[in-house]
C-alpha cells in the first residue's frame, strides 16, 4: 500500500513539474509580480501576425506591453481608476475587447485555400519582388530536446555561443566552428532558413530536424540573386488576406445581430 501511495504522489510531483515548465516557458515577462504570458499577448494580436514578425519586432511589442504595465500598475498606486470618467473609458474599452474577440473568433472560422493564397500573390506580385536573404547559419548541435533548451537557457543566460559550442556540439560540423554558411531557402536546409528569419541577428534559437535537435543562430545575411518566392510570403499572405476580411466580417456580423435585436433607440 505505501508503494502505491509513493508511486501517485510522484506522478503527482511529475505533473506539477511539467505544468511548471510549461507555465515558465509561457512566460515572457513578471513586471512587480504580475506575469505576462506569450499565450494572452498573442491573443492582442489578429491570427497569425505574431508568426509573421521577426524577432526585434516581437521584442518591441514585448517591451511595450511591460512599459504599458508600469504605467497601469502606477495609476492603480495613485488611485486614478476610482475616477467615474475614466471607470467610463475602461468599460467602452471592455466593450471593444469583447467586439474584437467575437469578430476575431469569426475570422478563425475562415479557410483560406491554397489557390486564394497564390491568386493573392499573383495579382500583388510587384509587392513582393525582392531579392531572398540567405543566412549564414552556425549551429550547435545536441542529442536531445533537454539538452538543446538547457543550452539555449544557459546562453540566454549570458553564456558565450561559441564556448556553448565547444562545451557541448555533438555535430560533425563543431570542427567548423559550427559554420553552416550561407543557407537558402530552396536548399536541402531550408528548416534552417525558416528558423533564422524568426530570429534577430546573433540572437540562438531552437530547431529540430530528422530526429536531431541544435541550437542555431545567424551571423549575417546576403542578397539572393533569386527573387522571394510564393512559400516565403505564405505565412504574411494569409495575414493580409485576413486584414482585408476583418471589414467584411465586421458588417456580415452586424446584419445578423441586428436582425436579432430590434430594441436599438435613438435619443
Amino acid at each position: 500500500m505505501k508503494k502505491v501511495w509513493f508511486i501517485l504522489l510522484l506522478l503527482s510531483l511529475l505533473m506539477v513539474s511539467c505544468r511548471n515548465k510549461e507555465q515558465t516557458q509561457d512566460v515572457l515577462a513578471e513586471v512587480n509580480g504580475e506575469t505576462l504570458s506569450l499565450t494572452a499577448f498573442k491573443a492582442t494580436f489578429p491570427e497569425g501576425e505574431w508568426e509573421t514578425m521577426d524577432a526585434v519586432q516581437k521584442r518591441h511589442y514585448v517591451e511595450d506591453w511591460v512599459n504599458l504595465t508600469l504605467l497601469a500598475q502606477e495609476a492603480e498606486a495613485q488611485k486614478l481608476t476610482e475616477d467615474p470618467a475614466l471607470q467610463e473609458r475602461i468599460d467602452y474599452a471592455q466593450k471593444k475587447v469583447k467586439a474584437n474577440a467575437l469578430i476575431a473568433d469569426r475570422l478563425s472560422q475562415i479557410r483560406i485555400s491554397e489557390d486564394q493564397l497564390f491568386s493573392y500573390f499573383r495579382v500583388h506580385q510587384a509587392e513582393f519582388q525582392k531579392p531572398a536573404l540567405k543566412y549564414r547559419i552556425q549551429r550547435i548541435g545536441l542529442p536531445d530536446k533537454q539538452s538543446a533548451e538547457k543550452v539555449l537557457q544557459q546562453i540566454n543566460q549570458g553564456m558565450d555561443f561559441g564556448a556553448a559550442l565547444r562545451s557541448y556540439s555533438i555535430d560533425p560540423l563543431r570542427d567548423n566552428d559550427g559554420m553552416m554558411d550561407f543557407v537558402e531557402f530552396s536548399s536541402p536546409d531550408s528548416l534552417f532558413w525558416l528558423s533564422a528569419r524568426d530570429l534577430a541577428p546573433n540572437q540562438a534559437g531552437l530547431l529540430t530536424k530528422d530526429d536531431k535537435w541544435y541550437v542555431i543562430r545567424y551571423t549575417e545575411t546576403q542578397e539572393s540573386d533569386k527573387e522571394a518566392s510564393f512559400e516565403e510570403h505564405r505565412a504574411e499572405i494569409r495575414r493580409k488576406i485576413l486584414l482585408e476580411k476583418q471589414e467584411e466580417v465586421y458588417q456580415a456580423l452586424l446584419r445578423e445581430i441586428k436582425a436579432k435585436n430590434s430594441e436599438v433607440y435613438y435619443y
